[in-house]
């Protein structure tokens, strides 16, 4: 089994765990309180940092209550960190909130009730996304003159089989 090793660049950061055996993904926390406003990508901090093995990826993805009860999202999910990579990792997120249904004063928090849409408020210690440890396969690329009598074509582009 390979190794990940974590280092704390923030004292309180909260080191990822599996909640239950056999579960795919770790919860990954704010490490900050960190203000979104409607139509706006912030990063939010881990307070942590990876030193990822070579040939292994780690993936930052939504966690399905935060994208079903918010209108906060991750746009580039999966995320990709790379093994080299070894600055603090941070956790992009997007509100995609089209209206204000709160007070500003106020702003919304990942326990608040409904999808409501507006400026959010991510708390430190909030569970904002879920990372995956994952092995990953280079390939060595070459370049030829045409791929049409490479194997079989399915036929078809996009959307070609229909919704």
């Amino acid at each position: 089994m390979a190794k990940l090793l974590i280092e704390k660049c923030r004292e309180d950061a909260v080191i990822p765990t599996y909640a239950h055996e056999g579960d795919a993904g770790m919860d990954l926390y704010a490490a900050e309180d960190v203000i979104i406003a409607p139509g706006t990508s912030v990063l939010v901090p881990t307070g942590l940092k990876m030193a990822i093995p070579v040939g292994y990826e780690v993936q930052i993805r939504p966690r399905s209550g935060v994208s079903l009860k918010t209108a906060l999202r991750i746009p580039n999910s999966p995320g990709t960190i790379d093994s080299g990579y070894r600055d603090e990792v941070n956790v992009i997120m997007y509100n995609c909130s089209v209206r204000e249904d709160g007070s500003a004063d106020e702003p919304f928090t990942l326990k608040s009730k409904g999808c409501p849409h507006g400026t959010y408020k991510i708390c430190k210690g909030d569970r904002v996304a879920q990372m995956v440890f994952a092995k990953v396969e280079n390939c060595v690329v070459t370049e030829v003159a045409s791929v049409a009598d490479i194997g079989e074509d399915r036929g078809g582009g996009f959307g070609s089989t229909g919704v």
